[in-house]
């Protein structure tokens, strides 16, 4: 890989009208894979099929976001960002009007999975943040978008249930479709339009993501850490589901979706977290939000049937780790801050299939082992990132760009 770095002066591009609107297409964005998950029941009485293959159809989304990630995240780099974008929003607002009029499982599935590949534009928003942010504020910018993300993720399921309510499934997704074509029309007008110098084929680009965690040990250390939490954090989260459904508790599925409003500390974590990141470094801020993560893990192994203390380790934990995240992500796109998304795919495939491996553990973990002991075992992992991080020596802070014209010529091994 061949890149011409651009002179480091992109921080007027990214205006802060431009970074909230940002924040607000990755939440969107985000969010368009969630809908339908607290109407699985609707949707699967509307088409007179069986839940479980409701939910295999809907399972095609995560399948699909993963392959966005590898496949598409890059684009930001190779072409005009509010080209890719505003193009991507497209295919999303159709793929959501697509999932709107399905009649069969199997039209659902392919729309779902076409969904989960183009909602990977909170990644791609992400590195462009990563990219045309003053170096200097890195961190923060992106502290912001990622809180967009961090607000899909728990809105998106709470506003789909909401809409699913008042227009019927069918109309929340298109809802979400007249979302996205009002994001891409205003990403046509206000997202940057330089692209990076590659020099490189698309295909070759691909080939070699694998690669890069063999000569970048930031990344490798990233991708590591950030997939152990991330797998605690889906393992938590998908287990205390299971856990609030059983005796002594026996609550309904409203009930527990109720339990992730303490989620919402993340999005607050994210944007302190940005700005914490550029002022003392991200190994600092990722080691305290993983010591406040493991303890709220560790207190509720053993708490979980007082509420008031459920929630408040519930909202520590997901903003330790939210922030964490952050700080994490920023050393990952400072690799190369001319063109940041391969490095961010590459890391958000791993960061990702950990979290699939989590969710995977959790639910199965309550039934074999218990909560108690699930918990624990997350503390555990968690504690495991933050004795790699606190053992491995790593940049405090995302580095300058490099005034070299050939970045890939920097083996970090």
């Amino acid at each position: 890989m061949t890149l011409d770095s651009a002179p480091a002066t992109h921080a007027s591009v990214l205006r802060g009208t431009t970074v909230w609107f940002m924040a607000l297409a990755a939440a969107l964005g985000t969010a368009s894979i969630y809908p339908l998950q607290p109407a699985i029941a609707d949707v699967a009485g509307n088409l007179d099929v069986s839940v479980t293959t409701t939910g295999f159809a809907l399972a095609f989304g995560p399948v699909g976001y993963l392959v966005g990630l590898a496949v598409l995240v890059p684009l930001v780099d190779r072409f005009p960002p509010r080209c890719v974008l505003a193009a991507q929003f497209c295919v999303l607002a159709m793929a959501l009007a697509a999932n709107a009029i399905a009649g069969t499982t199997w039209l659902l599935g392919l729309a779902v999975g076409i969904i989960g590949a183009a909602s990977t534009v909170g990644a791609q928003l992400s590195s462009v943040a990563a990219r045309f942010a003053h170096p200097r504020r890195r961190a923060t910018v992106l502290g912001i978008v990622t809180a967009g993300i961090s607000a899909g993720i728990i809105g998106g399921r709470l506003i789909g249930g909401w809409l699913t309510d008042v227009f019927g499934w069918r109309g929340a997704l298109l809802v979400f479709a007249i979302g996205c074509l009002g994001l891409a029309a205003v990403s046509l007008s206000v997202l940057p339009t330089t692209r990076a110098s590659i020099t490189t084929g698309y295909l070759a680009t691909l080939r070699g993501m694998p690669g890069l965690f063999g000569r970048f040990r930031t990344l490798r250390l990233a991708a590591g850490r950030g997939a152990l939490w991330f797998f605690s954090f889906c393992a938590v989260w998908s287990g205390l589901a299971v856990a609030l459904a059983q005796p002594p508790f026996s609550y309904s599925a409203e009930q527990i979706g109720l339990f992730a409003i303490a989620g919402l500390s993340g999005i607050v974590a994210t944007r302190i977290a940005g700005a914490w990141t550029d002022r003392v470094g991200a190994r600092t801020v990722i080691i305290v939000g993983l010591v406040v993560a493991a303890l709220a893990a560790a207190v509720l192994a053993a708490w979980l049937s007082n509420t008031a203390i459920t929630l408040l380790c519930l909202a520590l934990f997901d903003a330790g780790l939210f922030a964490a995240q952050v700080a994490n992500q920023s050393t990952v796109l400072a690799i190369d801050p001319a063109a940041p998304a391969q490095f961010n795919g590459a890391y958000m495939v791993v960061y990702f299939i950990g979290g699939s491996l989590g969710t995977a553990f959790g639910a199965a973990a309550v039934e074999w082992f218990g909560w108690p002991a699930t918990a624990a075992v997350t503390a555990a992992v968690i504690a495991v990132a933050l004795v790699i991080t606190a053992a491995v020596s790593t940049p405090s802070t995302p580095a300058e760009p490099r005034p070299t014209a050939r970045r890939e010529t920097v083996d970090e091994r």
